[in-house]
């Protein structure tokens, strides 16, 4: 992949497109949360390897920085950078501006830069996904498949033509057991990047096709209303694959609620056979989002700054990664909740779900659920996955206004008490806050590599010191039990 150019120009701030209101859920004063840890666990178990500098300020804001581990490297996508790592840290190629993906395959994919990225490493076929969106009319999304595990090799590229304004991709891989499977997508589709919201939409991508490299791909979409804002697909994680019958689980938030689609999709006929069910919401603990007095969703504390920042407490927090066990079928899924001690606003917290499934009805139910809020700093910005032995690995960003925005990590073990994490662990504490705009995010990323299929990797932002300018950092950890 010849680098495409990186432009040099002002600080450019995402704009932020909010999809409804903020819960209706009121605060009550001296009620605390119904899974609230208060306390610190014990120390983690989990002991911190690899902590490396990833890319650093694009001139976009925020950096939506992700990334994800492959055979024999990790590959990093902020806003409109992307970069290659091995897995010693080294950088092997990069960083160069994500569109280089299209280079010589024309049209809007090869001409903009959007952002929005999302990376993803197909362990099934052991290929890597690149995607993201074109943002100027005629609207598209952008994929790229690698043809083999090497990430700087070559790739089959496809662009899908989007009917609307793409806002906040995400993207899962779903084979189940005996099927060529899917990769399904999901937006938040608006008439225009200043205009009204219109509903999540969900894409199905023909993955054999993508895979080897036909000159076109299905792709099979629903359109929701705007009643159904933030829907996040299902990702596998694991060497064992879901029954051949099992459709993606897709889930997004809702009033003390998540709500669950069964998106099914064969490309095996012509045309595609296909079905989409909204399922029974699962009801949650009660929770009030964080920030949800205020319209702009800014609240987050920092030191030495009136600057606040924000929550991005309205949705389920990318991803939702799926695991299918010897005994039990799993999803964990995370998002930020508000503090309770009598003040609204007063500090945040990570609440996180475990949720079984049995995909012969199928139906859901949450085995455990928590909200990891020991102090009153605010914690939000989550990301959570699990190992192959049900050991699970939380990441996010902390901030107060004694500590600036930092980088910590949690986990647990199926030993540890139910609805509880460890003791967390610092990944960076730096001495800088964010000013200048509220922006931070809006998404990070926690992997688990999948060779040995026990060692976390995660990839969050940061600022070394106060201004604009944010870094990211590159972890890992791994559990000793995890086999």
């Amino acid at each position: 992949m010849r680098p495409a150019a990186i432009p040099s120009h002002p600080p450019v701030q995402i704009p932020l497109l909010i999809p409804k209101p903020a819960t209706a859920t009121q605060e009550i004063e001296g009620v605390l949360d119904p899974v609230g840890q208060q306390l610190q666990g014990a120390a983690l178990a989990a002991p911190i390897g690899l902590n490396f500098e990833g890319q650093s300020y694009d001139g976009y804001l925020p950096p939506d920085a992700n990334g994800a581990a492959g055979s024999t490297d990790y590959v990093q996508w902020v806003n409109t950078n992307l970069a290659i790592y091995n897995k010693d840290g080294g950088l092997v190629y990069g960083p160069v501006p994500g569109n280089t993906i299209w280079s010589g395959f024309g049209g809007p994919c090869e001409t903009y830069n959007s952002g929005d990225p999302i990376v993803r490493y197909d362990r099934y076929a052991q290929r890597w996904i690149l995607t993201q969106p074109v943002f100027v009319s005629p609207y598209y999304q952008c994929v790229a498949v690698s043809t083999t595990s090497d990430p700087t090799g070559s790739y089959n590229r496809y662009s899908f033509s989007m009917p609307n304004f793409p806002d906040y991709p995400k993207l899962g891989v779903w084979v189940p057991s005996g099927k060529t499977g899917a990769y399904y997508m999901t937006w938040n589709m608006w008439t225009g990047p200043n205009g009204s919201f219109l509903g999540a939409r969900q894409c199905a991508l023909d993955r054999n096709a993508m895979l080897t490299g036909q000159a076109t791909a299905g792709i099979v979409c629903v359109q929701n209303t705007s009643t159904y804002p933030s829907i996040l697909p299902a990702d596998m994680d694991g060497p064992n694959q879901p029954p051949s019958y099992a459709g993606n689980y897709e889930f997004n938030l809702g009033n003390n609620q998540i709500g669950i689609w069964d998106f099914n999709v064969d490309f095996s006929f012509n045309p595609p056979h296909s079905s989409d069910y909204i399922l029974t919401p699962l009801n949650t603990a009660s929770f009030v989002q964080t920030c949800s007095s205020s319209p702009s969703r800014n609240c987050v504390a920092e030191p030495n700054t009136s600057q606040t920042l924000d929550a991005l407490s309205d949705r389920l927090m990318y991803r939702a990664p799926f695991r299918q066990f010897s005994d039990h079928e799993s999803v964990v899924l995370t998002h930020s909740v508000q503090g309770t001690t009598g003040q609204q606003d007063d500090y945040s917290g990570i609440r996180w779900y475990e949720i079984r499934v049995d995909s012969t009805v199928p139906s859901f139910s949450i085995y455990q659920q928590g909200t990891f809020k020991p102090d009153t700093n605010y914690r939000w910005m989550g990301s959570i996955a699990q190992d192959a032995a049900g050991d699970m690995g939380l990441g996010f960003s902390l901030s107060s206004n004694v500590n600036y925005p930092s980088i910590f990590v949690t986990g647990r073990t199926p030993a540890d008490p139910l609805g509880t994490m460890e003791k967390e662990a610092a990944v960076v504490r730096p001495t800088g806050a964010q000013v200048g705009s509220s922006r931070w995010g809006d998404y990070d990323s926690m992997s688990v590599d999948p060779v040995d299929d026990c060692t976390f990797w995660y990839t969050n932002e940061y600022l070394p010191s106060t201004g604009l300018s944010w870094h990211t950092r590159i972890v890992t950890f791994k559990f000793p039990t995890c086999p």
